[in-house]
């Protein structure tokens, strides 16, 4: 039986630019269950980015109902979705958000903080997700020490560490080389096998053919919504198991 982790019913957003009304979203109905690898594609201007800070909790809808894990979370205030968020929702971004001065394992920890994790926990359980993306001799690296794919891990395991109900993956190939995106995309569908819904927000085809659900957006609204039959899984990362 499938579980929905999102429904979104109705849902718009507006902004007002000067005098005129811009309507990013006009009316989104979508349901994504447990487990699910879905791209959500579409051009500039289409409304996948306003889409997706809905998603994350990052913004309010104008109208509709967002219904994530059995909770309206449509109309709460900032502090409720700052909590939603730590809880829910890991993040992982193209520009890798990392902080400069910190370790990987320094960077990892940061989420479970906000937690209320205690120190050796918190060392403890970075140190386990840092070891599931393959960096345990790299954990207190700073970024610049560190290459572009190894700092996207370093995200990616920040993402984990509260062991989130959805990963919300905004183009996070955007700043890597080919064969490191190919990487990192491998990484993220391991990491959808290990249980974990994948939601990823992109503008390039052959990053979206990872997923096994495309979603694709035009002038604020779903314009397809298709099933990938035969989603790209690169070879050397059938036989790689994580736990998350």
């Amino acid at each position: 039986m499938k579980t929905e982790v999102i429904k979104l019913s109705g849902i718009t957003r507006h902004f007002k630019v000067g005098t005129e009304i811009v309507k990013a979203l006009r009316g989104i109905n979508l349901t994504i269950n447990k487990n699910e690898f879905v791209a959500l594609m579409g051009p500039s201007g289409s409304g996948k980015s306003t889409l997706m800070n809905l998603l994350g909790c990052l913004d309010t809808p104008t109208n509709g109902e967002y219904i994530l894990n059995g909770k309206d979370v449509s109309k709460l205030d900032d502090n409720s979705l700052a909590e939603i968020r730590n809880k829910e929702i890991g993040f992982v971004f193209q520009t890798f958000n990392l902080l400069p001065r910190s370790t990987a394992l320094e960077n990892v920890m940061l989420p479970l903080i906000y937690a209320g994790y205690n120190k050796t926990n918190r060392i403890e359980r970075a140190k386990e997700v840092l070891e599931n993306v393959q960096l345990s001799d790299r954990i207190l690296h700073k970024p610049n020490e560190l290459s572009g794919g190894q700092r996207q891990r370093v995200a990616v395991a920040r993402a984990l560490v509260n062991r989130p109900s959805i990963i919300l993956a905004d183009e996070p190939t955007g700043n890597l080389d080919s064969k490191t995106s190919i990487e990192i995309m491998g990484l993220l569908d391991q990491i959808h096998k290990a249980g974990n819904t994948i939601i990823v927000v992109t503008h390039e085809e052959d990053i979206a053919q990872h997923a096994h659900r495309i979603i694709r957006l035009i002038d604020g609204m779903v314009d397809r919504d298709e099933i990938n039959e035969n989603p790209r899984t690169p070879d050397f990362y059938k036989e790689t198991k994580i736990e998350v």
